[in-house]
């Protein structure tokens, strides 16, 4: 009997095409913000393609340099506009700008092209999801009250407006809430436009008072939608990258845009850290095994502090060799000389112990082996100062994670001394910084110190030398 015979359904006659054609319509873009459910189906240029994505991922990185920086949302958005305007442009539909179409065009595809740059890896995914809510929430907050009422309203996100007669019903208990969560010279309770929703969409703005809840309704002022459009952009962003990682290895077989997005991918590494992800990191100087110990006096803190603990004791805990693991690559260390590194710095352990407990992880952190997505990444990327700052803080025994945050004031004191910064007023800043939860400064104050005495160093040495 013919195989196809054994598998065929009743329903279906594998002579004839099972799918209809393809059909392509143009995209109209009737709004300034965007969701991004509908891919684009034009044809674009090649040049194109990487330009725009080019321009999105430099926007995309300098809002995250932006809270590394700890900067409020006003500071950022006067920080952004500038850029926003050279880079990526969006003007609002009652401007009539005659780019509005070109404009929002290369917003709609340069961010479904660093979809498809950035949805191969869970790190890659939950980055790229938190850092388009950042510009999402800078536009949305920018947008013209109509336009972004009239945008709301397109998404059919199951709100249930507010009438007229219930706003009088209720009229006491609204202007409540607008008193303890409003501002001066915002709308009145009843001048407000209020949704309602279940009360657990919207867990933050009951925490914070900013809601009234009756009958397990939270009655939403539109001032407030902010938390559960982002709510609802994040949750359809995320599973959109979940598919788009499934779509990945169809794209392989395209020379054309594979080496593009992976370019794009590796260098979405800068600047959440200030690591490269080139094997020539440091223009001119190979980076082997044998000059890890004296490059190790420049490099961040918290990666110093786990090279000193590696040193005295000859081991690092799980997290502490993942996190040194992964900046020895990003700095430029080849798989080869990471291994030959961790095999000398264990020296207490036999070849068979070491091959047994760590090449493969290590291994596995550069990408040699593992899954086909795994290989295809190229591995992890190296932590970035956010994920080191907040995920998998350190307990006893252990070295990872950031001193600033996660040092008590004496024991930081005492790392900062012992890495030989003996200047009182850095030692005072980082103290005041600490205290301010100001972490990136603190890590600032220490980088330029040294960078200062290294440059100081090298004057002296050129005149008197």
């Amino acid at each position: 009997m013919n195989r196809i015979d054994a598998k065929r359904r009743n329903v279906v006659d594998h002579r004839k095409k099972q799918f209809a054609e393809a059909t392509y319509q143009p995209t109209q873009y009737p709004h300034r913000l965007n969701f991004y459910t509908t891919p684009p189906t034009a044809d674009i240029t090649l040049e194109q393609f990487e330009q725009w994505a080019i321009d999105r991922l430099r926007i995309l990185a300098e809002l995250e340099a932006c809270s590394f920086r700890n900067k409020t949302p006003a500071e950022t958005a006067a920080h952004m506009e500038p850029l926003l305007k050279k880079y990526l442009p969006l003007d609002s539909t009652s401007s009539n700008h005659s780019q509005l179409f070109a404009q929002r065009q290369k917003d709609h595809y340069s961010h479904f092209i660093l979809r498809l740059a950035f949805s191969s890896t869970e790190d890659l995914r939950r980055r790229f999801t938190r850092v388009e809510s950042m510009l999402f929430r800078l536009r949305f907050q920018g947008d013209d009250m109509k336009e972004r009422n009239a945008f709301v309203r397109t998404l059919n996100l199951d709100w249930e407006p507010v009438s007229e007669e219930e706003k009088r019903e209720l009229a006491a208990e609204l202007a409540a809430t607008v008193a303890f969560s409003g501002k001066r010279g915002q709308p009145t309770a009843q001048e407000e436009e209020w949704s309602k929703v279940d009360w657990e969409r919207v867990p933050d703005l009951i925490e914070h008072r900013k809601v009234f809840v009756k009958r397990g309704k939270a009655y939403v002022p539109s001032r407030e939608q902010q938390s559960m459009v982002l709510t609802e952009f994040n949750a359809r962003l995320e599973k959109a990258l979940e598919l788009t990682a499934r779509a990945l290895p169809r794209l392989d077989e395209d020379d054309r845009l594979t080496p593009i997005l992976n370019h794009l991918s590796k260098n979405f590494i800068a600047p959440d850290s200030v690591y490269t992800n080139s094997s020539s990191a440091i223009e001119g100087a190979e980076i082997s095994a044998r000059n890890i110990d004296n490059l190790s006096q420049h490099f961040p803190m918290c990666m110093t502090h786990l090279h000193r603990t590696l040193r005295r004791d000859s081991k690092l805990r799980h997290f502490g060799r993942l996190q040194y693991t992964l900046f020895l690559k990003g700095i430029g260390l080849n798989l080869e000389e990471c291994l030959v590194f961790w095999r000398s710095s264990f020296n207490k352990m036999t070849d068979d112990e070491f091959n047994k407990g760590y090449r493969y992880n290590v291994r596995h952190v550069y990408g040699d082996v593992g899954g086909d997505s795994n290989r295809r990444s190229g591995g992890y990327s190296p932590y970035s100062c956010q994920k080191i700052l907040t995920e998998h803080a350190p307990g006893n025994g252990e070295a990872h994670g950031c001193p600033y945050r996660h040092f008590d004031e004496q024991n930081l004191m005492a790392l900062l001394e012992g890495c030989g910064v003996n200047d009182k007023v850095v030692l005072q800043g980082v103290r005041e910084d600490k205290q301010k939860q100001k972490f990136h400064m603190a890590c600032n104050r220490y980088v330029l110190f040294f960078s200062f005495h290294l440059l100081f160093t090298g004057f002296i040495l050129s005149c008197f030398g």
